[in-house]
């Protein structure tokens, strides 16, 4: 008798320890699916925080050897060939999904990707965008207005010109195939010239150029490259600051009719499912239209008069 209950006894708890096996392998994937399939993720508009799990600030390990000089990347433009009016669209915040990367892709046209240093996946989204040959910007979080949260790595007017230094530094090892910078935020250290200058001077001496996002406008952000002779150039178009439909379409509309009037537009949104929508209905009008979607990078080669 007393065998037979050790013998049951030791079959139930073989069946508890099988059934948390399961449940741990079950858990473990669900969780890994979940981390790949999050849905649109980037900060709200400039100067607008938002919920963001503590990430470590830390510099990620290359996942290939840097490159001694930027490459110019990016996917074949749109209707090549043409010479049609000319416009650059950058979607900003990336680096935490890489399922997002191929949602955008789906657009059809050449995109810039800005991809911030030290989000959960930065890694993963620049070795992915990289394998694709696709074009990168660090996009560097700066200290704002109103005690908004830039999030990790941000370079803030307090810093010492050698901190300055020293995270962008990190933050560029950070995406190593960037081929440019932009700031994510920033409206008060992008005012603030004797912190701008120590930031661009490091940018500069890693051959990259800077697309000023433009958000303040009391920016010092393209004085400051002027001087330092680098090549740079400013956003004109915001897709997203409101994130409803018909504003964004009249956002891109503006764009072209910029783009029309001779000015090369670069066009600065989000992957809010709202802007990839308006994008994905908005776009092939365009390319009927004649107009031509290319990288920040094509426009800064191309355009002396704005690329200082």
């Amino acid at each position: 008798m007393t065998g037979r209950r050790c013998l049951a006894g030791s079959r139930a708890r073989g069946a508890v320890l099988a059934l948390i096996a399961v449940a741990f392998v079950l858990g473990f994937g669900i969780g890994r699916w979940s981390a790949e399939s999050e849905p649109g993720l980037a900060a709200s508009a400039p100067e607008v925080s938002e919920p963001r799990a503590p990430v470590a600030v830390a510099v990620p390990a290359s996942p290939r050897p840097e490159t001694s000089a930027p490459r110019t990347v990016g996917e074949p433009s749109a209707n090549p060939g043409s010479t049609g009016p000319r416009i650059a669209i950058v979607i900003d915040d990336l680096g935490r999904s890489v399922a997002m990367v191929d949602e955008l892709r789906s657009l059809g046209v050449p995109l810039t990707y800005a991809v911030l240093p030290f989000e959960s996946r930065t890694p993963e989204v620049v070795a992915y965008l990289f394998s694709l040959g696709l074009e990168m910007l660090c996009h560097v979080p700066m200290e704002a207005q109103r005690n908004v949260d830039p999030g990790p790595g941000a370079l803030r007017r307090s810093m010492s010109g050698a901190e300055i230094r020293s995270t962008t530094a990190r933050a560029l090892a950070a995406v190593p195939d960037a081929v440019g910078v932009n700031n994510h935020m920033g409206s008060a250290f992008s005012e603030d010239s004797g912190s701008m200058a120590p930031f661009l001077e490091v940018v500069a001496g890693h051959g990259l150029f800077f697309l000023d996002s433009r958000t303040s406008a009391d920016t010092q952000g393209m004085i400051v490259a002027s001087r330092l002779g680098m090549r740079a150039v400013e956003r004109n178009v915001f897709l997203d600051r409101d994130r409803t439909r018909g504003r964004i379409r009249n956002e891109f509309r503006r764009a072209l009719a910029l783009s029309s009037g001779g000015t090369p537009a670069v066009a600065i949104g989000h992957p809010y499912d709202e802007t990839l929508e308006v994008l994905g209905e908005e776009i092939p009008r365009a390319l009927e239209q004649g107009f031509v979607f290319v990288t920040v990078a094509e426009l800064v080669a191309s355009e002396p008069g704005r690329a200082k």
